[in-house]
C-alpha cells in the first residue's frame, strides 16, 4: 500500500477564508465535492460539511458555522463547471433541501463505475484498486454535527474528493473504450433533476406498516399513536426516532398491549426507557386502541397487462444486463420501466419521446422494446 503525505486541507469557517474559496473553485474548470451529514445523530439531518478539492487543494467547509451558503449556488449551476461526486445522489438531495442548490454538469464516479460493471463501487473499493489508497473508514459513522471535530476526522472527510480528478480521468477512458461515454453522460445530466426530498419525520413514519400484511387495521392505528409519540420524543431529544424506540419494540407494543410499566419490560424496553418514556408510550397506545381505524393510502395496483408488460421489461433487461455485466437499471432505469408497462408506446415515436432523455438506451434498445410491449 502506498499512501501520499498530502498538507492538511484548509478549513473554512471564516466568511474571509469562504470567500477565498469561492473565487478560487470559480475559477477551475472543475472541482471535485462530497458532503457529511448527521443523519445517525438527529432527528431532522442537516449537511455539516461541504468538502471541496481542485487539482491543488483541498477544502473542508463548516455550514454550520457559517450559515449562508448562498455564494456556492451559482457553482453547482454553472454549465461550464463540471462537479465531480462519488454516489452524487445523496448529496445533492441533502444540498438540494438544506440550500436550495440547482445543479448542471456532473460526473459520478459510482454510476460510471456502475456502468462499466465493477462488482465493488464503494469510493474505498475504488481508490484502493487504482490508486493503492487506503480510508481509514473508522469515521465513517461519525456524528458530523459534533464540534471540535478531530484532525483525523477532517482528513478523513478530504479523502472523499482529494482523488475523484484521478479516478474521474481514468474512469472516462474505460466509458470510452467501452462506448458507454454517451450513456454515462446522460445518466449525470438526468442526476441533476433532484426531487426535493420528503420530510422524513412527519409523524406518518407508521404508514410503511401498511405495506405489511400481518399488522391487523387496529395494530396499525395504535402504531399511528406511537410512532407518532415517538416522533415527539425524538425531535425534543434531537435523536433519529430508532434510537428512541425501534420498530420491532413498537409492534410488539401494538401487539401485545402492554397495561403497566412490569409489561413494557416484558416487552424488552429498558428500565430507562420506562423511567423516560413509560407513561407517554402507554398513553398513546391507548389512544389507539379507542381511535377511529387508520386509512393508509393503498398504491394503485396495475391491471393484469400492464403487470404482463412489466415482466416482459424486467426479462428482457436482466438478459441484457447478464449480457454486459452490469446490473439491470443500467440497461433501463426503473422510472421507464412504470412508465412504459402502465402506457405502452403506440409506435417508434412515441417511445422516442418518453425515452427523450435518454436518447443512447432509445437508439439501442428502443426497437427491442416497441417490439416487445409496443403496438
Amino acid at each position: 500500500m502506498t499512501q501520499q503525505i498530502l498538507p492538511p486541507p484548509i478549513w473554512v469557517d471564516k466568511p474571509t477564508t469562504f470567500n477565498q474559496m469561492v473565487v478560487d473553485l470559480s475559477a477551475q474548470p472543475r472541482i471535485a465535492v462530497d458532503t457529511e451529514s448527521n443523519s445517525l445523530h438527529a432527528f431532522r439531518e442537516r449537511v455539516c460539511l461541504i468538502q471541496f478539492s481542485t487539482p491543488k487543494k483541498d477544502y473542508v467547509v463548516d455550514p454550520l458555522v457559517l450559515q449562508d451558503m448562498s455564494p456556492l449556488a451559482p457553482l453547482f449551476a454553472d454549465p461550464k463547471i463540471e462537479k465531480i461526486f462519488h454516489a452524487a445522489e445523496y448529496d445533492l438531495v441533502c444540498l438540494r433541501r438544506d440550500f436550495g442548490f440547482e445543479f448542471a454538469n456532473l460526473f459520478d464516479t459510482m454510476q460510471a463505475a456502475r456502468i462499466l460493471g465493477y462488482q465493488f463501487v464503494g469510493l474505498d473499493n475504488l481508490l484502493a484498486e487504482k490508486f493503492e489508497v487506503k480510508i481509514d473508514k473508522r469515521h465513517q459513522k461519525a456524528d458530523w454535527g459534533a464540534r471540535p471535530l478531530t484532525p483525523a476526522q477532517i482528513d478523513y472527510a478530504r479523502f472523499d474528493t482529494h482523488y475523484l480528478f484521478q479516478l474521474r480521468d481514468l474512469l472516462e477512458g474505460e466509458l470510452r473504450e467501452k462506448d458507454r461515454w454517451g450513456l454515462a453522460r446522460e445518466d449525470f445530466a438526468l442526476a441533476c433533476d433532484v426531487n426535493e426530498p420528503k420530510e422524513r419525520n412527519n409523524g406518518a413514519s407508521w404508514k410503511r406498516f401498511s405495506m405489511r400484511k400481518d399488522v391487523s387495521p387496529r395494530e396499525l392505528t395504535i402504531l399511528s399513536e406511537l410512532c407518532a409519540c415517538r416522533d415527539l420524543i425524538a425531535e425534543k431529544l434531537d435523536r433519529p426516532a430508532f434510537k428512541v424506540i425501534s420498530d420491532d419494540m413498537l409492534l410488539d407494543i401494538a401487539r401485545n398491549l402492554p397495561e403497566k410499566d412490569v409489561d413494557l419490560a416484558g416487552i424488552g424496553m429498558s428500565t430507562r426507557q420506562i423511567h423516560l418514556w413509560g407513561d407517554q408510550i402507554l398513553s398513546a397506545m391507548r389512544r389507539g386502541l379507542s381511535a377511529p381505524l387508520v386509512k393508509p393510502e393503498q398504491p394503485k395496483r396495475p391491471n393484469d397487462a400492464a403487470l404482463k408488460r412489466l415482466e416482459k421489461l424486467k426479462n428482457w433487461r436482466k438478459k441484457i444486463a447478464k449480457e454486459l455485466s452490469v446490473e439491470s437499471d443500467i440497461i433501463l432505469p426503473k422510472v421507464y420501466l412504470n412508465k412504459l408497462a402502465e402506457n405502452p408506446p403506440r409506435n417508434l415515436k412515441e417511445l422516442e419521446k418518453v425515452m427523450s432523455k435518454t436518447p443512447t438506451r432509445f437508439a439501442k434498445y428502443g426497437t427491442q422494446i416497441y417490439n416487445l410491449i409496443g403496438g
